[in-house]
């Protein structure tokens, strides 16, 4: 699978998880940016937070917290992709995989909710 194939899916699980296409490109790669939930600007392809700043304004540096959202937010739509390719899956070795594959994406969510909880 190509680069661009692994941007569009990820763009597509985006999407899936409740993000909104924006009317911005990435600065790096030119592909369409997302809004996330939480508020965050995400490249799908770069699989990382883009902060829009106006000209003239001040760049702020993001709490430790912030990249916590933009991390659960990744993990959401890891875990849409992996629960759909279990859904299509019929084969038990692949169904064990994708299983804990899974049960690890879950659990780490899970912790990063309760590290965010901490935090706040």
């Amino acid at each position: 699978m190509s680069k661009a194939d692994d941007g569009i899916k990820s763009m597509a699980e985006l999407l899936r998880s409740g993000a909104t296409m924006i009317d911005l490109s990435c600065p790096a790669c030119s592909s369409p940016l997302f809004r996330l939930k939480n508020k965050d600007i995400w490249c799908a392809r770069c699989q990382k937070k883009v902060v829009v700043v106006k000209e003239g304004e001040k760049v702020e540096e993001p709490e430790p917290s912030a990249s916590l959202g933009t991390t659960e937010a990744v993990l959401e739509a890891k875990i849409s992709e992996i629960n759909g390719r279990i859904q299509n899956e019929s084969n038990l070795d692949e169904l064990q995989k994708l299983s804990s594959v899974l049960s690890a994406l879950l659990e780490n969510l899970d912790k990063a909710k309760k590290l965010g909880k901490q935090k706040s």
